[in-house]
């Protein structure tokens, strides 16, 4: 595992370097899609989904503000909004920051669809977006996320090697996220294109705003449906869900089951340490908001994108988006030390406090 983490963190690294040129860099040539040429005095407007998931205001929000930063020698302003799940008010937003002149958009959104009228009236305005982790529709100009579909892929491999033998005779809960977003479709794939034809699939559930109480009652509805002692596993696709997953099944009584997750939570890492959750994503969220940074200060200084964004993706609106994608890591009790921990995201005693202390000895993490 030890290996594999290194691996893919070496991986993650080239990804990392090839976008961590400072936004000077990137080329003379005003991008056809971009603004009029702009010094550092720039000011971005970034729009983030959702508070309930802590990633948003403890690692995107910051990560994104001292790149801009550093990138403008201090120069460039941020305008913060969270849409608190939304997509009305996330509109809104938009037009707020459309309306007081930024100059550039960097979109993380709530609504992949119902986000496109407000990504064309910015447009409109001359005004360039960055859809970051979700791809938004609309004239999107460039687009940074992770692999989603292996994502998915990594939670479903992960999944069937914990089950093991368990696979051929019992039945899994799919627990995907929100219908509206489409992050949540791709997970979805990726999961099923492993899980599909090795374990049966109970129950399965598109789960409403990602909202943890909302798969804490569709688990109750599976539990109920399929008995007990008939499910073997639980595919989960982010950490959030996960706890409210869990909960129901000790409600039930229910142990010793693997349950999936993503985004390596505080809590996700805990219970992961405690046996109670098999696994999360880890999903190196400097890189990702370093790239979205480049991007958007790029886009602000009217500069092209070329030696940022190697590869192009395809929205259902837009075609061959500059897009960075960067790789992703499946999280279990073996490699925390070399993923979370070596990188900053959680220090050993933040994971370990109190009650978690007794667990992280148990599994050699001090």
């Amino acid at each position: 595992m030890r290996r594999a983490a290194v691996a893919i963190a070496a991986g993650a690294m080239a990804v990392s370097l090839a976008a961590c040129g400072s936004a000077k860099e990137s080329g003379d040539n005003a991008d056809s899609t971009g603004s009029a040429k702009k010094g550092d005095d720039i000011k971005v407007g970034l729009l983030l989904p959702e508070n309930a998931t802590a990633r948003y205001e403890k690692f995107d929000r910051v990560l994104i503000e001292k790149k801009v930063k550093e990138l403008t020698d201090g120069k460039g302003e941020v305008v913060y909004a969270n849409a608190k799940q939304d997509a009305s008010t996330q509109n809104q937003q938009v037009d707020t920051m459309v309306t007081n002149k930024v100059d550039v958009l960097i979109v993380d959104a709530v609504d992949s669809k119902a986000i496109a009228g407000s990504v064309k009236k910015a447009k409109d305005a001359g005004i360039p977006v960055v859809a970051y982790d979700r791809l938004a529709e609309g004239p999107i100009d460039a687009y940074t996320s992770f692999d989603n579909v292996t994502v998915g892929k990594t939670q479903g491999e992960a999944l069937l090697k914990a089950l093991g033998d368990k696979a051929k005779d019992g039945q899994i809960v799919m627990m995907n996220g929100s219908s509206t977003d489409p992050n949540a479709a791709q997970f979805k794939q990726g999961a099923h294109s492993v899980l599909d034809g090795k374990v049966k699939v109970g129950r399965e559930y598109d789960t409403k705003e990602w909202k943890p109480e909302n798969a804490n009652s569709n688990m109750e509805g599976a539990i109920s449906a399929l008995g007990k002692d008939k499910i073997v596993g639980v595919y989960s696709a982010n950490d959030g869900m996960a706890g409210g997953i869990i909960t129901a099944l000790k409600a039930a009584g229910i142990a010793d089951i693997p349950v999936t997750g993503q985004d390596a939570e505080l809590a996700g890492v805990q219970r992961i340490v405690t046996g109670e959750q098999y696994m999360s994503v880890y999903k190196p969220y400097p890189q990702e908001a370093d790239v979205a940074a480049e991007m958007a200060v790029a886009l602000a200084q009217g500069k092209s994108l070329d030696s940022i964004a190697k590869d192009k993706v395809d929205s259902p609106t837009t075609k061959a988006i500059p897009s960075v994608l960067v790789p992703v890591v499946s999280l279990t009790k073996d490699n925390i030390n070399d993923t979370v921990i070596k990188d900053g995201i959680y220090t050993v005693n933040e994971i370990c406090a109190g009650k978690y202390k007794a667990a992280c000895d148990k599994i050699g993490l001090k």
